[in-house]
């Protein structure tokens, strides 16, 4: 059993829900928010959950054995880096970090306390990506070949209302960093590494700082090829994409927080393949989604088995590429990867720290 820690009532209320699904496996003693009153509607007056608004003394509790970061994005580093050294694991929100120098520091503050940090991207979770994995391990996929990807979304002044969000000092980016993340992290997971980026930002839809709406093109590391279209204007939120492998095609539903628990097509180039690829699809309908996946998956790591959790060198993968498309947008030109510390990005794409 495995004592948690929630830092942040916001996006920690979906974390508790997925521990909460959990129960032979992690227990949450602690709820750390500075607004109490939020966090005792989050527990629903769970009285086994401590309530509290102060991080230090989450981070001196001996019994806490993992510290689950649900901060604002200015916050993940320096929290994290404090968590792991004293002792805790560490679970992060998106995006890890606001810069490669911070993700670095958090890397070192991981090798140094001997603990284990996991990035959140559970959107990796659940029945259509297990089935993709199975395909692809089975020989029926190929190699990748193209890609298409769409995060539509919609984020008016009610959202924005949060005084950190669409700012670069409280959000770090816009949505490239806090939405498009979660799809492109996808894609690299079937993918692989990106060589080359293109990428084009705005602001149209909103009366931010950040940027709300892009387009990018990308090279992969195998010669492959992906476009991504991103946009919080849209009239409703809607997530699509479509991975084409040499011998398989994989479309999304339009289910934007949880696409791996869509209705999703996988067809087949080859015919008389369809029926082994639609039994091997059926066998992976009942994948835990989402939170549940994603801790399930942290669970048998902490336990020391192989997993599928996400790994430190995921949530560094993602801040990368963040960091190349913000580049690209700026400069005007293609941005190969990987990047190096020379990079005059390295220290963060906000205009406060490259100017």
């Amino acid at each position: 059993m495995i004592r948690v820690a929630i830092l942040g009532a916001g996006i920690g209320a979906e974390h508790l829900t997925g521990y909460r699904a959990l129960p032979d496996r992690f227990e949450v003693a602690t709820l750390c928010d500075l607004d109490l009153d939020r966090a005792r509607v989050v527990t629903a007056a769970d009285s086994a959950i401590r309530l509290t608004g102060d991080i230090d003394a989450v981070l001196a509790d001996p019994d806490i054995g993992l510290v689950d970061v649900c901060l604002p994005p200015h916050l993940h580093a320096r929290v994290a880096i404090a968590a792991l050294e004293a002792g805790k694991h560490v679970i992060c929100e998106k995006p890890l970090a606001r810069s490669l120098s911070e993700v670095d520091a958090i890397g070192a503050a991981m090798m140094g306390s001997g603990k284990m940090l996991f990035p959140v991207f559970q959107y990796r979770f659940g029945p259509a990506f297990a089935a993709l994995d199975a395909l692809v391990e089975a020989g029926l996929a190929g190699p990748p070949v193209a890609a298409s990807l769409e995060t539509h979304w919609n984020r008016d002044a009610g959202y924005y209302a949060v005084p950190w969000r669409g700012t670069w000092a409280g959000e770090a980016g816009g949505a490239v960093l806090g939405h498009a993340i979660h799809s492109h992290d996808l894609l690299c997971r079937f993918f692989g590494p990106v060589a080359v980026v293109q990428a084009q930002l705005a602001t149209l839809a909103n009366p931010i700082e950040t940027d709300d709406c892009a387009a990018i093109a990308l090279r992969f590391a195998n010669g492959s090829l992906a476009t991504s279209s991103v946009t919080l204007g849209a009239a409703r939120d809607e997530t699509r994409m479509r991975l084409v492998f040499r011998d398989l095609t994989a479309t999304s539903d339009t289910v934007p927080y949880s696409p791996a628990t869509g209705v999703w097509r996988f067809d087949t180039r080859h015919p008389e393949r369809q029926e082994e690829v639609d039994r091997i699809v059926a066998a992976h309908s009942g994948a835990r989604p989402g939170f549940a996946g994603y801790l399930d998956a942290v669970a048998e790591s902490l336990a020391g088995r192989a997993s599928a959790a996400v790994s430190f060198e995921d949530g560094r993968a993602s801040i990368e590429l963040v960091t190349a498309i913000y580049a690209s947008a700026r400069t005007g030109e293609a941005v190969s990867l990987p990047l190096g510390p020379a990079h005059p990005f390295w220290n963060g794409w906000q205009p406060e720290r490259t100017t």
